[in-house]
């Protein structure tokens, strides 16, 4: 480890800044809690007013441009994005924690997602209607809604930022771009990125530092006329109140409670492993993470048992090491909330299946480890049942009837995905007609597509879904034209 400690700026209308107090921040791999990955700027509310003012300065012209011309910058950053990729995927793994496959996989997959967005500039449909006037013609054009900040999560630190940065910028809107405080090493890389590739001064800004200090100055600045955040319902909420006063827009992702519902599946033994996967990949620290198995009773034992069995062959060390399956956890806060949920989930009845505890001794002290969980004999108003614990953490809970397992499903204020694992089809339509949730799933764990919209129902979503061809709803607005000739 070098005792140099790497300084970094905010980049602000094109160019390197120190936070305008001079105030930094440290921050130290969730590994290996003795490495500082850098020096970070606290930014003020004056470094967020400077970067919303050239991020508006430059929409004036930026919006002019042809969609070719806008895309062709995109072109230029994602052949930059696939050259720099093991670079940007070491600094998640060293400030996330990740391993590093996953870590890999965020600008691989990027760089398929983007050319996909970059043709949505090309894409972007209007209205045509006849007139009931004669020798008239009624169109709607769709047009970018100006400057939009963009805030981004700790745990996709890569491949979260560029679905919104990208498609905001092909639309025609400029960007201030917010990372989340532990992870802004990748945003650091990203700007740079960009910046080869000759987006102009002001397009893209990167701001740093604690929200509770730049965040609500960003979000309540009247010329950004868009937020489009991806975090806790919690911040969520309060970004979505104060960007009403500015009648702006939100597109807002948040938390999930999402369920693995298996009933009537014949071939338990190949999804016990899937499940576990899609439950501990990123340690849990996913919105879209498998938080809940609801299972039928006639079916339960077994599926506990090979869940058990699964999970118990997961690999937990730092994330650089290859032969590692899962990385640590955010912080010692996240480790003292994972205990405290195995706790209350003891006192409400539960079982611990398996793991319930933080790992300790050798390398396992340096970082913030927590063993891979399971918690059985779980019922619906349990704590570990309702909340969102956002590490690695299962409960597993058993049902009576088909019906049961829909309404256990959708008893929740999340609403984001939901998994069902069966042989009857005729079930499957019951299921997807009934539970409450943006995202369905059937006798399917993969990754969500790169080009379909991603978002959730009730207290997991609010705006237009984010990728594909919807996300383009949020940075655009329609506007009507009349001409009489």
């Amino acid at each position: 480890m070098s005792s140099t400690q790497t300084k970094y700026r905010n980049f602000i209308d094109g160019e390197w800044l120190d936070a305008s107090g001079g105030e930094t921040y440290e921050v130290r791999s969730p590994g290996d809690k003795s490495h500082v990955v850098g020096q970070f700027p606290l930014s003020t509310a004056a470094d967020a007013d400077r970067a919303v003012e050239a991020a508006h300065r430059r929409f004036q012209t930026w919006k002019t441009l042809a969609p070719s011309e806008r895309t062709a910058y995109i072109y230029k950053f994602v052949e930059l994005l696939g050259e720099n990729k093991e670079r940007i995927a070491e600094a998640a793994v060293l400030e996330q924690g990740k391993v590093y496959k996953e870590a890999l996989a965020e600008p691989t997959r990027g760089t398929k997602e983007l050319l996909i967005t970059a043709g949505e500039a090309l894409r972007l449909e209007g209205i045509a209607r006849p007139s009931d006037s004669k020798r008239t013609t009624n169109i709607a054009e769709r047009i970018p809604i100006g400057a939009v900040a963009a805030i981004s999560p700790w745990n996709f630190p890569i491949l979260n930022p560029l679905r919104k940065i990208v498609p905001a910028l092909v639309s025609g809107c400029t960007v201030v771009f917010k990372p989340a405080t532990g992870t802004p090493l990748t945003a650091v890389i990203l700007t740079e990125l960009f910046e080869k590739a000759g987006l102009p001064a002001g397009a893209l800004n990167l701001l740093m530092g604690q929200g509770s200090k730049v965040g609500n100055a960003l979000v309540s600045n009247p010329l950004i006329r868009g937020v489009t955040f991806t975090g806790s319902t919690a911040v969520g909420r309060v970004i979505n109140k104060t960007v009403a006063a500015n009648f702006a827009k939100v597109q807002l992702e948040m938390g999930g409670k999402n369920a693995a519902v298996v009933v009537d599946y014949s071939n338990l033994e190949d999804v016990a492993p899937r499940i576990v996967k899609a439950a501990f990949s990123n340690a849990g620290q996913r919105c879209t993470a498998i938080s809940r198995v609801i299972v039928h009773e006639s079916q339960a034992e077994k599926l506990e048992e090979l869940l058990v069995e699964s999970a118990s062959k997961i690999k937990v060390g730092h994330g650089s090491d290859p032969n590692v399956d899962m990385g640590p956890i955010t912080s010692a806060d996240a480790v003292a909330s994972m205990n405290e949920y195995v706790e209350s989930a003891k006192k409400e009845g539960a079982t611990i299946a398996l793991g319930g505890k933080e790992l300790t001794g050798g390398d396992y002290d340096k970082g913030n480890f927590y063993a891979p969980t399971i918690i059985t004999g779980v019922k619906p108003n349990m704590r570990v049942a309702r909340e969102e614990i956002f590490g690695p953490v299962l409960s597993v809970l058993r049902v009576r009837s088909k019906q049961e397992a829909i309404d256990v499903c959708n008893d929740t204020e999340y609403g984001l995905t939901a998994s069902l694992f069966t042989d009857d089809m005729n079930y499957t339509y019951d299921f997807k007609e009934q539970v409450d949730v943006g995202m369905v799933r059937i006798n399917n764990l993969g990754v969500s597509g790169g080009n379909m919209p991603f978002g959730g129902t009730k207290h997991s979503g609010l705006g237009p879904f984010g990728i594909g061809s919807t996300t383009m709803n949020f940075y655009t607005d329609i506007k009507v034209i009349y001409r009489e000739y």
